[in-house]
């Protein structure tokens, strides 16, 4: 009979077996029986197009509603659609570390932008204490700067080293948003009035976010039961990252695009905001976890026996990329970013466990999907790349003669060329949509690097491979091990600061 942790460890050790069984098995039948793997390679190839249509599909659809929406007045029709939006609260919470203030005042100047009525908004600073003294000076700065902005200017300092917890933005949030309990309560507010919006401290609003947000929460059927996903932006530095950043930064963007538009499986990520009810009966972001961005919507929905979903927001909210002053510590920021965002395969231990205790609370088909699309996410971020680009033509060379006499291993290469060229509209598609998403072009940079712009997509297949894979693979290799990543703070700096 084995034990609860023995039963867990192995939930966390499935992942990984799975992405490296995947592998060594298809480097083991390239060479033992190339046949076999060239069909499998053919058949996957074929699995792979069917995705890339997919996303091509829901793309397009996301980015036809991100243009209807940007065209409409979400404040006035807010005030004529929404019934009740006059008692709506928002607290808006923003994590803040060791970041500029130049990074921090453009976010504070959109949040400004973006308020239909200062007397409604509340905004908490949770600053760690850790990093204190810079923490209360960025609040300094923001009392001073934008006094009067807002009713309350809340400051929450997450106190150091507390036990049973990893130190980072989910404990973080989690000390917050339990001070903030006691603040409304004191306040007297109905939790159902109370709108939580979470933002990285670099985030950059839409004006329209918080009218848009109050016209969804307004108008759903049960809002207490839903989150609210914005499409999320890697641009406000776009300009001054590297090639390699600006890539995958616009990778993830059309990713939550696309999964806006699919909505169904759709879990949070990054920047987002839900009722203060939902928080509270969830019991508040984990002390515990690293991808706390998705967690907080698997806690919802085990805590609603899977009750809960999140609806589509087709308004973007602008986050810096991982720039540093070098371009190789840019990198190395990427691959731990990457690498912490990969670390979302903790959920699928989490989810096994958890299923198996909520029984049949949860219908069988709910627990299939989510866990499905964790798992699978997880094990294509990891294996994809390679097995297109370096073991789907394994096969082919090591091959024996009398192999490389069929008609297969002649018609093979030119069947998969084909089937390639057609995965490229994805990565066309991206191109083009990625020029108006573009940030006003900065004078200091020349009208023709627009077209440096199209061209760096010709990096794709290498980024793809060294700085989404492989930190993927780390990050599934670690959990496998029983060797826990931490939370890393990504650096984000700008050429110069506002």
């Amino acid at each position: 009979m084995i034990t609860e942790y023995q039963r867990y460890r192995l939930y966390e050790i499935l992942p990984g077996l799975s992405i490296w069984g995947s592998l060594v098995l298809a480097l083991v039948l390239s060479i033992v029986h190339p046949v076999a793997m060239i069909y499998f390679i053919l058949l996957f190839d074929v699995y792979w197009v069917l995705k890339v249509l997919n996303y091509v599909l829901y793309l397009t659809i996301a980015w036809r509603r991100f243009t209807r929406a940007k065209a409409i007045d979400w404040t006035k029709k807010m005030r004529v659609s929404a019934p009740g939006y006059e008692t709506k609260k928002h607290v808006v919470f923003l994590t803040l570390y060791n970041e500029e203030w130049g990074v921090i005042k453009t976010a504070m100047d959109s949040l400004v932008a973006s308020v239909y009525d200062p007397q409604v908004f509340t905004i908490v600073v949770a600053g760690e204490a850790r990093k204190e003294e810079h923490c209360r000076m960025i609040y300094a700065q923001i009392c001073d700067t934008f006094r009067g902005a807002f009713a309350d200017i809340v400051l929450t300092m997450h106190p150091a080293n507390l036990s049973d917890e990893i130190p980072g933005k989910g404990s973080n949030l989690h000390y917050s948003e339990t001070q903030m309990k006691h603040y409304i309560d004191e306040k007297g507010w109905s939790y159902d009035d109370v709108i939580v919006t979470l933002f990285d401290i670099d985030t950059v609003c839409h004006v329209s976010y918080f009218s848009y947000l109050t016209y969804l929460y307004c108008t759903h059927p049960r809002p207490t039961r839903s989150s609210y996903q914005p499409i999320a932006l890697y641009n406000n530095n776009m300009w001054e990252s590297p090639a390699v950043l600006r890539i995958m930064a616009f990778g993830t963007t059309f990713w939550t695009m696309m999964s806006l538009a699919r909505q169904d499986g759709l879990v949070t990520f990054s920047s987002h905001s839900m009722s203060f009810r939902a928080l509270v009966d969830a019991g508040f972001h984990e002390k515990r976890i690293v991808s706390e961005d998705s967690r907080i919507f698997y806690q919802c929905f085990l805590a609603y026996n899977g009750d809960y979903e999140v609806t589509p927001m087709y308004s973007p909210v602008s986050m810096d990329t991982v720039r540093d002053d070098s371009w190789w510590q840019s990198i190395k920021n990427l691959y731990l970013q990457q690498r912490r965002w990969a670390w979302g395969v903790e959920h699928v231990p989490f989810l096994l466990w958890e299923f198996r205790k909520k029984g049949s609370a949860i219908p069988l088909w709910k627990k299939m999907k989510y866990l499905f699309l964790e798992w699978e996410g997880k094990w294509s971020w990891c294996i994809v790349a390679i097995l297109i680009t370096v073991v789907g033509r394994l096969p082919l060379w090591v091959s024996g003669e009398e192999v490389r006499q069929s008609a297969l291993w002649f018609n093979a290469p030119h069947v998969l060329g084909f089937l390639m060229s057609l995965s490229m509209m994805g990565m066309f598609l991206s191109a083009i949509l990625s020029l108006p998403l573009l940030p006003p072009r900065p004078a200091s940079h020349p009208l023709h690097k627009y077209i440096f712009m199209l061209l760096q997509w010709l990096l794709l297949p290498i980024s793809i491979l060294f700085v989404s894979a492989i930190p993927g693979i780390d990050a599934a290799t670690h959990l496998m091990r029983g060797k826990y990543l931490g939370f890393n703070v990504s650096q984000k700096k700008r050429a110069i600061s506002s």
